[in-house]
């Protein structure tokens, strides 16, 4: 009787080593597309300005308020002489913030380890920017960018660092444009996975040049919003980094904003006109954007805007948003075009096409620009209460105090069944209606040192005390 599994089992390791001889199997696309001459020169010119990002990171939970503190590390690239630094941006989410930042350097004029500034992440870049503290003068090894475009198809190569076990030596990956997408704007996407120690590190085309870098974007879950790509390795280009490098954020801030009184304001919160609305409505065509809510004594109230309007054009500008992401568009526009200058807004009410002409007025202060104070008594860290968190939250004018943003783990407020989304309306005895009456509120415990401190606070409709004990 025959046995063909028996004849079968020398065939298959022969059929494997024939695989793994073929040229090219199982290496990164665009390995054979770049000379080696040129992979050699462009990791000796650049390596340099490869750097660890060592840093001590608060990360909140969303549902309880605690927080808790881990140690980790993540390549940083200096994009400028004077040491400003940029490293991934998921470092820096409204879940998580840096601590305590140092930073690594293994050459140059300084190499060593130097303390580090946060100071945030532009609007449009999920990349954080880091700025060395160092003597007047000093100078980093930082590289230079090229503004060149890329290609669908073309091969790159990745600069940045291995893993721990081989002490976060400096390295290289190649790989290439898988795709490039156009909307909301220009997106490179890569074709292979991206290692950690690779992520926001400088992108080289065969010429060797430097033509942007790594990254990730967030998913909206995240923040990400406008640009969620979220789980695509990408290629953040030059002409996206150019103006970011020359006026990076601010520390303790998201992005440079525009100087007070330059971003416009509207006064509405809208949705997008997806298909299922549009076929609900009887619409003929989807895209565009639904009010959902109008503020108050704002430009919008005051022209006579509406809940359920759409809006179909903005200053002569078609809206044709059918997707949460793009609504940001529409925002965007709206705080660039300026206060003080009246617009034509064509919009759809109950089907019927009709137009008002709106003053923009000056943006008020939103939840991102508020001040924030944290105190280590009972470990809470409470935002004054703006106009959009009261707008989302529904919270009456009349309703004074700051709301909790954060609540530290293990801390006497954490034991107290406090957590985020509370409003402090007094400290003991005294009233509190904003920052500065809640920590000298704070100051005046401090002083006292009493054994119990009742909070009365607002958590939805329900008022009420909460009974918090400080640990001297």
């Amino acid at each position: 009787m025959s046995k063909p599994c028996c004849r079968l089992r020398p065939v298959l390791p022969a059929v494997l080593g024939v695989l793994l001889l073929l040229p090219g199997l199982g290496r990164p696309a665009g390995a054979d597309e770049i000379p080696s001459q040129v992979i050699r020169q462009a990791f000796s010119k650049w390596s340099s300005s490869l750097c660890l990002v060592m840093f001590s990171q608060e990360l909140t939970d969303p549902r309880s308020g605690e927080t808790r503190r881990r140690e980790g590390t993540a390549l940083g690239l200096l994009v400028r002489s004077d040491g400003l630094v940029i490293t991934h941006g998921h470092l820096q989410t409204d879940t998580s913030r840096i601590t305590d930042a140092r930073v690594r350097i293994d050459s140059g004029n300084t190499p060593g380890e130097l303390p580090a500034v946060v100071l945030g992440k532009p609007d449009e870049l999920n990349l954080l920017f880091l700025q060395i503290q160092a003597p007047e003068g000093t100078a980093f090894p930082a590289v230079s960018f090229s503004d060149v475009p890329l290609q669908l198809g073309d091969p790159v190569l990745i600069l940045g660092r291995m893993s721990e076990s081989v002490d976060y030596a400096p390295g290289v990956t190649l790989d290439y444009i898988a795709s490039v997408v156009d909307t909301p704007r220009t997106a490179y996407c890569l074709g292979g996975g991206l290692k950690m120690g690779f992520l926001s590190g400088p992108v080289l085309n065969a010429r060797g040049e430097v033509v942007g870098v790594t990254g990730l974007e967030m998913s909206e879950e995240e923040g990400g919003g406008l640009y969620s790509r979220s789980g695509v390795p990408m290629v953040f280009q030059t002409a996206l980094l150019a103006p970011c490098i020359s006026a990076p954020p601010r520390p303790g801030g998201s992005a440079e904003p525009k100087p007070a009184g330059e971003e416009a304001w509207l006064g509405v919160f809208t949705q997008p006109l997806k298909p299922e609305f549009a076929a609900y409505w009887g619409l003929s065509e989807p895209g565009g954007l639904i009010v959902s809510t109008v503020v108050p004594d704002s430009p919008a109230a005051q022209a006579g805007i509406r809940p359920g309007d759409i809006i179909k054009s903005f200053d002569g500008k078609p809206q044709r948003a059918t997707q949460d992401r793009e609504v940001l568009n529409f925002s965007r526009l709206v705080r660039d075009t300026g206060p003080g200058k009246t617009v034509r807004i064509e919009l759809l009410r109950d089907g019927q096409p009709m137009s008002l002409d709106v003053t923009l007025s000056t943006r008020p202060q939103s939840a991102q620009d508020a001040e924030e104070y944290e105190e280590d008594v009972l470990g809470l860290t409470v935002r004054e209460l703006t106009r959009d968190i009261r707008i989302a939250l529904n919270i009456a004018e009349d309703v004074q105090g700051v709301i909790v943003r954060r609540v530290a783990s293990g801390s006497p407020a954490q034991a107290a069944k406090m957590r985020p989304g509370v409003i402090i309306m007094s400290v003991g005895e005294q009233t509190v209606t904003s920052i500065e009456e809640y920590r000298q509120a704070i100051e005046h415990l401090r002083a006292a040192r009493p054994d119990e401190v009742p909070l009365f606070a607002r958590l939805g409709s329900a008022t009420g005390f909460f009974r918090v004990r400080p640990r001297w």
